[in-house]
């Protein structure tokens, strides 16, 4: 909590003093008061600027709330498609429906314990990871049906592993496809304009608080839409719960017999 407040604070008090400094900027620059018409002029810039502006804050962030909801639909479709085969090998019988589920325990550790965390540092799919993914397939592949219910099983498992490689690629996309430096100039560079164009107000201090004001507002949505640009790690962290939770309910089954 202490982290998120820290990181939103310099948002927050980085824009409102971009916004200030460019202010008294143009008001230095300019020398002397506005005009009624300065005053029009500058008034129908703000206007304009701002509608771009908040147009453009408003689509961006609308794109990482999405892509932060799709992770959590994405977490949750692998961790059922892991259920699924997970307890399809237990229904199966015979010798390998162990192994196959052994290698889906190691598949949920290896992502909980190390993928997640390295998403959010490299921005890709750990190799560990895959390897455990290919091991738990080629387990499924071993598996010999010898009825029809095994068979109809072991289609289903292959038809879930795929899905599970699926939603590991969509994973990898949230963050690999991620808004880059050009928005943040977009963003930083509509906030200086619009407070270039606020130099024909009198710097009396409630026209200071309302500039500040719409600076802090500012700050809050760009410290959002840059904690949901990444969402394995903080001020927006999500946590792997439905794997979590899956983890938590294969160790509390009665082991095999």
């Amino acid at each position: 909590m202490l982290l998120e407040l820290f990181i939103g604070a310099i948002f927050v008090g980085g824009t409102i003093t971009l916004m200030l400094a460019s202010y008294f900027l143009m008001r230095w620059f300019t020398g002397s008061e506005a005009d009624v018409h300065e005053k029009d002029l500058a008034s129908s810039v703000i206007f304009r600027i701002s509608a771009l502006h908040g147009l453009i804050l408003a689509l961006v962030f609308a794109q990482e709330m999405f892509s932060y909801q799709q992770l959590r639909l994405q977490t949750a479709t692998e961790a059922n498609a892991i259920a699924d085969i997970y307890f399809d090998a237990g229904r199966y019988g015979g010798g390998h429906n162990v192994a196959v589920q052994k290698e889906l325990n190691d598949y949920i550790r290896v992502v909980v314990d190390k993928e997640w965390q390295e998403l959010g540092e490299t921005n890709r799919l750990s190799p560990e990871a895959w390897a455990q993914w290919d091991a738990a397939y080629n387990a499924v592949l071993d598996l010999v049906p010898t009825n029809p219910r095994e068979q109809s099983l072991r289609n289903h498992m292959l038809d879930r592993i795929y899905l599970i490689s699926d939603s590991r690629t969509k994973r990898e996309s949230t963050v690999a496809d991620s808004m880059n430096a050009i928005f943040w100039f977009a963003a930083l560079s509509g906030v200086f304009f619009i407070a270039l164009a606020y130099y024909s107000y009198p710097p009396r201090s409630r026209n200071i608080l309302l500039i500040s004001m719409f600076g802090a507002y500012t700050g809050i949505i760009l410290f959002l839409i840059y904690a949901f640009s990444n969402p394995y790690i903080q001020p927006a962290e999500l946590s792997p719960g439905p794997l979590l939770r899956l983890q938590q309910q294969i160790a509390a089954l009665p082991p095999a017999s």
